[in-house]
Formats: C-alpha cells, sequence, structure tokens
C-alpha cells in the first residue's frame, strides 16, 4: 500500500501536541495592527487548540 501523502498547506498552519491534539495559531495576525489594541495583539501570540469536530478531518492530512 503506498504512503499517504502530506497536505503541505495543513502541515504549515497545524502541529500536532504530543497527547495527539491539533494546535493552531490565532486568526487575525496578518496585517492591520495599527487598529488593534496592545491587549489583543499580546492575546494573538498565544495559539490554541483545534475543535475535536474539525480535528478529525485534519488528523489524516498530517504526517505521523
Amino acid at each position: 500500500m503506498p504512503k499517504q501523502k502530506t497536505r503541505k498547506s495543513v502541515a504549515k498552519r497545524f502541529k500536532k501536541t504530543a497527547t495527539g491534539k491539533i494546535k493552531r495559531g490565532s486568526a487575525g495576525r496578518g496585517h492591520l495592527f495599527t487598529n488593534k489594541s496592545a491587549k489583543q495583539k499580546r492575546r494573538l501570540r498565544a495559539g490554541a487548540l483545534v475543535h475535536d469536530a474539525d480535528a478529525k478531518r485534519l488528523i489524516n492530512y498530517l504526517p505521523k
């Protein structure tokens, strides 16, 4: 059976944790930082976990 190819667009945006959950970055970090408060920019630095319903779909796209 051939190996499954990694979806490179997914691999660049998501990482797997040691427990198998999927980590993502925050949205809204691309540009227009002058309009955002320092508090908002500080909170956008932190990542978050992907919801379980979405993680089931993404787990097959990431390398094992």
